[in-house]
């Protein structure tokens, strides 16, 4: 196994830099980190060993966004995160012999999947995993409605991005699984706080996580 640090290049020349694991695979597993939550926090840290576990390379994006750019308008904002996000998918698919991806997004990295990646035909046998995603915005969860991508959904039933009648229609969809976990907010954590429930949670997760790939 070898970790490389590399960079790609938008259009507008936007520098986005990202860590390829390669694992000497045919499979890669994209991830796009959420905003504050970083790829060695638990759900990716552990989400990442499960990749490697089963042969996978792994891509890190390491994207990052100012003041300004959160407060564009959603369109705005998602547009620029699908083009930060494809240069490195594009770059990454074109330099490699890939015959298998998956995308792995939390939160806020939920967004250039929902929004794009499960919308391509060129990724329509790409599985998808979703943790926590934004729900309450139409514009993704109607990405999710209408992907027929494989995917692994993820949320918490304190997040406020549970939204009941939302996850009712999903639940019927018959490409999607979906895993609620009782009392967990948008970090997954157990609350109140309790560090026995939230890592059984955590490993509960991960074990449907390893299920979905095989």
């Amino acid at each position: 196994m070898e970790v490389q640090k590399k960079t790609s290049y938008t259009q507008s020349n936007r520098a986005i830099q990202y860590t390829h694991i390669v694992n000497d695979s045919k499979a890669v597993c994209f991830m796009f980190s959420g905003a504050g939550y970083n790829y060695d926090k638990p759900l990716f840290y552990y989400s990442t060993m499960i990749m490697l576990e089963n042969n996978f390379d792994v891509i890190h994006i390491h994207y990052s966004y100012d003041e300004r750019e959160f407060n564009l308008t959603i369109n705005e904002f998602t547009d620029l995160m699908v083009e930060d996000v494809t240069t490195v998918v594009k770059d990454v698919l074109e330099k490699g012999e890939y015959s298998q991806t998956i995308f792995l997004g939390k939160s806020l990295g939920t967004i250039p999947i929902t929004a794009s990646l499960a919308k391509n035909e060129n990724y329509s046998h790409s599985k998808v995993i979703l943790l926590t995603p934004l729900l309450k915005i139409d514009l993704f969860y109607k990405g999710i409605l209408e992907s027929q991508n494989e995917t692994f959904m993820v949320i918490g039933k304190n997040d406020a991005h549970y939204v009941q009648e939302k996850i009712k229609k999903l639940d019927e969809k018959s490409n999607l699984v979906i895993k609620g976990i009782d009392n967990a907010n948008h970090s997954l954590d157990v609350e109140p706080f309790d560090y026995t429930s939230s890592l059984k949670a955590l490993s509960e997760m991960m074990k449907d996580l390893n299920n979905f790939l095989n």
